[in-house]
């Protein structure tokens, strides 16, 4: 049975391999550029016709490399146009590994000289991986989106994709060191961006996790260092973070017996497990150290105070005299207000004042640290409210009960 293929000059594919080789070939004069259109245009139909897809991409790319080194000889809506007919290929390829071959091809292609029009390619990279059915390949295209937004300095380009990173890592299901790769390529990215600092750290925390702890992980592990010091830092120094699970990450915590950073992973430790005199005690000793990485004594000191008073939520059963408060904070009676207003204000604590009575009711308050410790005292509090909960029905059922009796006599007397 014969099959019949479009291969008119209308064919898009056949429209693209025309239109770039008249390009390429513009400046050698008709009588050398007319053959070899000729021929480029007939190996393309002889592609098409054998459902040669790879060869087909390759022939395209090669016939288009002028439009990409050199972009300026085409306007951008003809580049795109051009680039979009090549990526199509993939919907024609005959089998998953075709399809990413190609897809590879287009890629290599794409992220060569990435400071000319990074804009564009990224918008083809994008198209590209809608176009795709294989997760592996989906993958592997946002990979190099990544590495071109990164070399082509387009980062405001692909970071409004990070909000769906956690949809796409389910969706493409790689593993962990892939996972790891991924999120250490977005921080580098995330690093240097004003106004990002948030979504740097939630992303370094990210990548942090990839790392278990295990035996396999004994020669790599050394590798998240500075990234774990860099967590630590942006958690120090931003004034909204007040609760992060850094402190017992294997990336994390190997830094305790690490000479260079040691004290870094100590200032983490006050931050998360101790109070302002802590702080204070080792702001003296350490000084420079803070200046080192940027961090400012009294910015710290701020955040130290609004932890501390978490310390206290968790100690004090739920009332907090302004006398505790006063110590804990070092500050002065008529402060006290301020910074429970501050604390409100920063959604770590909700509470009433009781300025009768100078204590400070709270009925609830932030956990720095949301370890198994907290996730029990969750639970043993969730099993307390069920209870409460099923007690409160059966009071309600029995009272219904007898409610229900009392009416039935009531109603025997009347008759």
């Amino acid at each position: 049975m014969a099959t019949i293929v479009n291969t008119t000059e209308e064919e898009p594919m056949l429209a693209v391999v025309r239109f770039t080789a008249e390009l390429a070939w513009a400046d050698a004069g008709p009588e050398v550029a007319d053959p070899e259109v000729t021929r480029l245009c007939l190996e393309a139909q002889e592609h098409i016709l054998a459902g040669r897809w790879l060869d087909m991409a390759s022939l395209m790319l090669a016939s288009a490399d002028l439009l990409l080194t050199s972009p300026s000889r085409v306007a951008d809506k003809d580049l795109e146009c051009v680039l979009s007919v090549i990526c199509s290929l993939v919907t024609k390829a005959g089998s998953e590994d075709e399809a990413l071959q190609i897809t590879n091809l287009i890629c290599s292609k794409l992220i060569q000289q990435p400071g000319d029009k990074p804009a564009l390619r990224l918008k083809v990279l994008f198209s590209l991986y809608n176009l795709l059915l294989s997760p592996y390949g989906k993958a592997f295209v946002y990979k190099k989106a990544l590495e071109l937004a990164t070399a082509g300095k387009a980062a405001e380009y692909i970071i409004p994709s990070f909000k769906n990173i956690d949809s796409f890592v389910s969706e493409w299901g790689i593993g962990n060191l892939e996972q790891r790769e991924l999120y250490l390529a977005i921080t580098s990215i995330l690093k240097d961006q004003k106004g990002m600092a948030k979504e740097y750290f939630n992303f370094l925390n990210k990548y942090l996790a990839t790392f278990k702890g295990s035996d396999d992980e004994s020669a790599t592990i050394g590798d998240a260092k500075e990234e774990a010091v860099a967590a630590i830092i942006e958690f120090v120094k931003s004034p909204n973070l007040f609760q992060c699970d850094l402190l017992n990450m294997p990336a994390v915590s190997q830094l305790e017996k690490d000479e260079k950073y040691q004290l870094v992973y100590e200032l983490l430790k006050i931050f998360l497990t101790k109070r302002l005199d802590s702080y204070l005690e080792f702001q003296t000793a350490n000084s420079a150290l803070l200046k080192d990485y940027g961090l400012v004594h009294e910015e710290c000191v701020t955040k130290m105070r609004l932890m501390s008073l978490l310390d206290l939520s968790s100690r004090c059963s739920g009332e907090i005299p302004y006398s505790a408060i006063t110590v804990e904070l070092r500050i002065n009676d008529d402060e006290v207000e301020q910074w429970i207003v501050k604390a409100i204000a920063s959604k770590i604590l909700d509470c009433k004042i009781d300025q009768l009575n100078q204590t400070v009711i709270v009925s609830r308050h932030m956990e720095r640290i949301f370890g198994m410790a907290q996730w029990h005292g969750l639970r043993t509090k969730l099993g307390v409210w069920r209870g409460n909960i099923a007690s409160a029905i059966n009071t309600i059922q029995a009272n219904k009960v007898t409610e229900d009796g009392t009416q039935g006599m009531q109603g025997l007397m009347i008759r």
